[in-house]
């Protein structure tokens, strides 16, 4: 079907008041199935890669495990991975296949520190052949002369391999020849391998294919390749001709492993034994294993050791013990138990590398009696269900001003089977917890000191409060004491102002007075306070100089090295009272003032109190100045000047330090609340800004960018450097409860809590009310050689993440929805309970129940009572809620039914195509995404008179083929549908269609290929700010354990983003150089579009920040926009796209 008639209906009129559709990643993917040791880096060192769907990490190995070292994402999902070994060639190259049978080679640059381009891609698709139905699969020939490929049943592709010779120019050298094709008769093929070479083999490469016939009968076929080179433009010929085949194998059998010298043969994996043909015999011996095992992965030790991974993460070490060149029986041993592994690398010296796709990845080290877990990469792979636990509050409102998905918390169910968890995800810079020093309430401000000016570190810590000052001090060991006295400081009032300063002395600041504390006597040596009793409103300091404000109006400067002199004083009568004062480290000639009148900023000298710059901020007279500082935030670059505004708003400059004029001014909303400015000290020189409000963010310099980041603490109400001997690089945080010690990352990343479950999470619910989570879990034993399978519901603290009650399911049900819904209870009052929807899985007979709808409430001891059950004809594949009533989603059924405890009543029905598998609610209508059918909507009507009957008609559908697999309203009439072949879709109904079926038919107005399968869909409610670019509206997850932010773009913004795009995608080159719009093409088994439609990809935008300055200035020129775009504001604009996930 052409690409026309998906559009017909979308006329331009039409299209041009649709909002088009961005899309950003939040969570990378984390899923590993393929990964190899290979000499990329250098040509002594080993380093292992891994392919994280459309991503390829590259990690440097050490003796007690991995690192990244660098990471790529590749225009398409990886499908295979191989290392390529030219005689001349310094390093190894790498070979990526991608899903959409594209492959190119790779190898690393040492001038530019990036993979470069080898093999520019080359299409292998072929409509006219059926795709594998197994798996895609490569493979290097032990001479290191050709490579086979297996995408097509029925056909091997022949790649020779090219190295540096005489006759071949630069572009052919280290490189793969043209693809030669052979047919061969092995269809359903279950494993393939070349063998090794034997010294009397004759000339050839020989191919052995596992593989299962017509009649269900394992086979094993062993082919010699015979491969003829053509001439110029010739790529030549190959044909496999058939040399051994036996049909004598067991049923179980999966997996080939080549054996090399000595022994020379192959070893035949099944379920129950282990099978060896010996090469030069062709006798087959087998070992009966001690009990059954599903292998899924092996890998290579040395010539006679081998390592096994099972299906329920058992890993065994198998062994050939060999007499006279004659295998004379071989051993399996289990050595331990770890994540179901995808794949397996042996990294040398007994280090294994464990890929996992439904847990976390390991490494793991082998040794005498069995494994120790070095290292863990965690793995939300894959993510069957998430719930949007809250949006930055807790009080359920829309989140207003700037949205960023840092202040989002998403709890999903991540794993499978023993390798299930429950996970709480949040993007933002992570702070881990070190110690608690106790229940503290009200803190108003931090100080660290030290006792000594010889300490290398902080020893003591200072808390202000209203009325008082308390002290703590902290040994070498972690231990901490809270002092009586210290060095003579006032502990009876608050401080305002605490360092440590020149000549071993301690400063204190009070509201009442300024103290210097000599720190090896213990006595004051100098004091000062107002003649007039005017209280200090606010102090700042460095090591010579302090600058208060006294009565709010007046500014005086100390000089610290003259016990207290006055160096200078002004009264601000004009400027008003002062808000805020800061004195930098990185400028010791002047200080900056805020002010409430005029809402003012000014950098005044600070020996004189001049004003040298003034900077008004708001021509709004509430929205003042509350917290300044200057800092260094980016390197080789000015000074960056931040002033905390009331009104949540964060207003950044940059500052010469020579005539200290103010410059590239931008604005940043965080919160509602004035934020307050902490400084953090970074390495290099450079620093980090803690903005403290009602959602704390670190703002810091990342690739000659300022960031904005939230910080996974909540309810900080100040903070400051604690850099102690117990805990190096620690900060200081107190809420309004507490007061704790803690370490907090430099930059932004994903943090990740797990709630280990060894089962299955397959749904998950989240109650703000009750403070927990509904999950559905499938638990998997093994038992004598039987697979058991045992499925509950649980009740979850949203805290502790702890188990709270468990209702256990019968033994052969399964879970198949869940949901938290408001419910009428008969009496017309809405009650709060669970619904949970199952499946049996034994269907032998036709009249038999197939599923149940249940009704859980939780008691106030929480624990889950069941008020309501119902058996079901059919599986209950979805629910939802409407107007306080049940929507279950059964085989080819939905049916709304109404608790009336302990009834459910039906209300009303609606057939589906085939099999309904999501649901979506806005309103009366309901959205069903169909197992085949695409979406369909149904409108629900309730009775207008007693008696009367519940309705829901269809109103629209989407007409296409799609196997959906998710679906969520995003806007008015519009939804967004995912299917099973990675694609998403945005469709529209046109309710102001000219006929009744214009009017019916959803149309899609933005499609992409995400090469991601999307689980579930949950929508977000973010208020629309008046500059927003784009407006959040769904997250998304995968089951390669990605997490995605879907959001519809601004009209006004639509053009630029989509010539954006297009001036990207033509200049920035992906890996193989593959084309951007061949990878996002929307792509199913009916058709197969050029390019992604209305549909901007974030990450794509995203790398305009990665260009050099030449090439962004060339990229905005292409962008063909009546008005020249200014690159600042593309990169602004490009930013604050950035910074929402």
């Amino acid at each position: 079907m052409s690409d026309l008639v998906t559009r017909t209906h979308l006329s331009p009129g039409w299209a041009s008041c649709i909002a088009m559709a961005y899309l950003a990643p939040i969570h990378r993917p984390s899923s590993v199935r393929h990964a190899l040791k290979i000499k990329l880096l250098g040509p002594d060192a080993d380093c292992l890669v891994v392919a994280k769907a459309n991503r390829l990490e590259i990690y440097a190995q050490h003796h007690d495990g991995i690192t990244l070292a660098h990471t790529k994402a590749i225009y398409g999902k990886v499908t295979m991975l191989e290392k390529l070994h030219f005689a001349q060639s310094p390093t190894e190259h790498l070979f990526v296949g991608t899903d959409r049978y594209m492959y190119f080679t790779l190898s690393w640059d040492n001038e530019s520190q990036q993979l470069c381009t080898q093999k520019t891609y080359i299409d292998q698709s072929d409509k006219t052949s059926r795709d594998s139905q197994t798996q895609d699969r490569c493979h290097v020939d032990p001479t290191k002369q050709f490579m086979a490929l297996q995408l097509y049943d029925g056909i091997v592709t022949i790649l020779p391999l090219i190295g540096k010779g005489k006759k071949k120019g630069p572009s052919e050298a280290f490189s793969l020849g043209e693809p030669v094709p052979t047919r061969i008769k092995e269809f359903f093929v279950r494993s393939s391998c070349f063998l090794y070479p034997t010294e009397t083999a004759d000339a050839g490469p020989r191919l052995a294919i596992l593989y299962e016939d017509n009649h269900q009968k394992v086979c094993l076929s062993i082919k010699r390749l015979d491969f003829s080179h053509g001439g110029a433009g010739d790529p030549g010929s190959a044909n496999l001709i058939d040399l051994a085949a036996r049909d004598d194998l067991e049923l179980g059998a999966s997996h080939l492993i080549p054996v090399p010298a000595p022994a020379y043969g192959l070893l035949i994996l099944t379920e129950s034994t282990i099978a060896f043909i010996d090469d030069a015999t062709g006798e087959l011996t087998n070992k009966p294993l001690d009990e059954p095992a599903i292998f899924v992965t092996w890998a290579e030790m040395d010539a006679q050791r081998w390592l096994l991974a099972d299906d329920y993460g058992r890993l065994f070490l198998l062994m050939l013990v060999i007499g006279n060149h004659k295998t004379k029986s071989f051993q399996i041993h289990a050595i331990g138990n770890t994540s179901r592994a995808s794949v397996l690398v042996h990294l040398g010296s007994g280090l294994v590398f464990i890929g996992s796709h439904q847990g976390d990845s390991q490494v793991i080290q082998i040794q005498e009696g069995g494994i120790v877990i070095v290292q863990n990469l965690p793995n939300l792979a894959p993510i069957l269900d998430f719930t949007v636990m809250d949006m930055g509050n807790r009080s359920g409102e829309t989140q207003s001003n700037e949205y960023s998905s840092g202040q989002a918390r998403i709890v999903a169910g991540s794993g499978a089977f023993q390798d299930g968890s429950l996970r709480s995800i949040r993007s933002g810079v992570g702070m881990e917890e070190q110690g608690l020093l106790g229940e503290m309430n009200h803190t108003s401000d931090l100080f660290p000191l030290a006792s000594s000016s010889g300490n290398a570190h902080s020893d003591i810590l200072a808390a202000s409060f209203v009325d008082e000052t308390r002290v703590f001090r902290f040994f070498s060991d972690g231990e901490v004491e809270e002092l009586e006295d210290f060095m003579g400081m006032s502990f009876s009032e608050g401080s305002l102002w605490l360092s440590n300063i020149t000549g071993n002395r301690l400063l204190q600041v009070t509201s009442s007075r300024a103290i210097i504390l000599d720190l090896d006597s213990g006595m004051v040596t100098a004091e000062w306070s107002a003649q007039d009793a005017s209280p200090i409103t606010v102090a700042s300091a460095k090591e010579e100089r302090l600058v208060i404000s006294t009565g709010g109006s007046e500014a005086i400067i100390f000089d610290l090295t003259r016990d207290l002199h006055i160096v200078a004083r002004r009264k601000f009568s004009q400027e008003g009272q002062i808000s805020c004062i800061h004195v930098p480290t990185i400028c010791p000639d002047i200080c900056v003032v805020g002010f409430w009148q005029g809402a003012s900023v000014a950098i005044l000298s600070i020996s004189s109190l001049e004003t040298l710059r003034k900077a008004v901020m708001s021509d709004n007279a509430v929205n003042v100045p509350r917290s300044v500082a200057l800092t260094q935030l980016i390197a080789d670059e000015a000074p960056t000047l931040l002033v905390g505004m009331a009104n949540g708003e964060v207003v950044i400059f940059s500052m010469s330090l020579t005539g200290f004029e103010l410059g590239f001014r931008k604005a940043t909303i965080l919160g509602t609340q004035g934020p307050t400015f902490k400084i953090l000290p970074r390495s290099g020189g450079l620093s980090s800004v803690f903005a403290i409000c009602e959602h704390s963010s670190l703002i810091y310099g990342s690739e000659g960018r300022i960031m904005y980041s939230a910080v996974t603490a909540e309810e900080a109400s100040c903070v400051c450097p604690f850099d102690c001997e117990a805990y190096p690089g620690a900060i200081a945080l107190a809420t309004s409860k507490d007061l704790r010690i803690a370490l907090v990352d430099t930059e932004r990343t994903t943090h990740v809590q797990t709630l280990k479950v060894n089962a299955t999470v397959r749904r998950v619910a989240y109650s703000p009310k009750l403070k927990a989570f509904g999950i559905g879990t499938i638990y998997r034993e093994l038992k004598t050689g039987y697979e058991m399978i045992q499925s509950h519901f649980k009740l979850a603290d949203e805290v502790m993440f702890k188990e709270l009650d468990s209702h256990t399911l019968y033994s052969d049900e399964l879970v198949e929805s869940c949901i938290r819904a408001d419910l009428r209870d008969g009496s017309g009052e809405l009650v709060e309970r669970f619904v949970v929807g199952t499946a049996y899985m034994d269907l032998d007979g036709q009249d038999v129940v197939r599923g149940r709808v249940m009704v859980f409430a939780v008691t106030p001891e929480r624990k889950l009572q069941v008020v309501s059950e119902l058996a079901t004809m059919g599986a209950c594949r979805a629910l939802d809620v409407i107007d306080g009533n049940i929507i279950a989603a059964l085989v080819k059924t939905v049916i709304i039914y109404s608790l009336n405890a302990p009834n459910l009543t039906k209300l009303a029905t609606y057939r589906t195509s085939t099999a309904p598998i999501a649901l979506s609610v806005s309103g009366s209508e309901i959205a069903i995404a169909d197992l085949m059918k695409s979406v369909s909507v149904v409108s629900y009507t309730r009775p207008n008179h007693p008696g009367g009957s519940h309705c829901l008609v269809e109103v629209a559908r989407h007409f296409q083929t799609a196997w959906a697999t998710a679906v969520a309203h995003v806007d008015d009439h519009t939804w967004l549908e995912s299917d099973a072949e990675g694609n998403l879709m945005v469709l529209k109904q046109n309710v102001a269609g000219v006929t009744a079926d214009d009017r019916r038919r959803l149309e899609i107005v933005s499609e992409i290929q995400l090469g991601e399968m999307v689980n579930r869909i949950r929508t977000v409610e973010v208020e629309q700010s008046g500059t927003a670019v784009v407006v959040p509206k769904a997250f998304m997850a995968t089951v390669d354990g990605s997490v995605y932010l879907f959001a519809l773009i601004m009209p006004a913004k639509q053009d630029l983003l989509m010539r954006l795009q297009q001036a990207i995608a033509a200049r920035v080159q992906s890996p193989g150089n593959v084309p951007f719009n061949a990878y996002r093409a929307f792509r199913n088994s009916v058709r197969e579009a050029e390019e992604p439609f209305r549909f901007v990809d974030g990450e794509l935008i995203e790398k305009f920040l990665d260009c050099p300055a030449m090439l962004q200035e060339s990229i905005c020129k292409e962008l063909g926009l009546k008005e020249q775009v200014d690159v600042e504001d593309i990169r602004t604009m490009v930013e604050g796209l950035r910074r929402i996930h």
